[in-house]
């Protein structure tokens, strides 16, 4: 199921703050992001309905196994061309947010082929 650019951000994002912190709220999506807490409410609600997402009792973010996978294929991806873009001496900011544009729209066998590639050359 296609969740859009907005949503795989806010996997990703859930993904990255789980990583450091352990647990995650929705306040705490909405500070990483800088974002508005209705506005992260409204999209852990989508989320939740689309099966990508659960809120334990505690209050605390969980992403379910389709989430998870979802959020690692697009950090993963985030990652690759934050590192590419850096290799090429672009500035970490620019490299940060024109990789959050790429992760999104490039199809998973240009970015299959793009990592291969890369991997032979190492």
């Amino acid at each position: 199921m296609k969740i859009g650019k907005s949503g795989e951000d806010y996997l990703e994002a859930i993904l990255v703050l789980s990583q450091k912190n352990g647990s995650v709220r929705s306040v705490d999506v909405a500070n990483y992001m800088n974002f508005s807490k209705p506005s992260v409410s409204h999209a852990m609600k989508e989320l939740r309905r689309k099966g990508y997402l659960e809120v334990a009792e505690n209050g605390c973010l969980e992403l379910t196994q389709e989430g998870q996978s979802l959020a690692e294929r697009v950090y993963e991806r985030h990652r690759f061309f934050v590192n590419q873009l850096l290799d090429a001496g672009v500035s970490q900011e620019v490299a940060e947010r024109d990789a959050c544009e790429i992760e999104h729209i490039i199809s998973e066998e240009s970015f299959q082929k793009l990592k291969k590639n890369y991997e032979k050359s190492i």
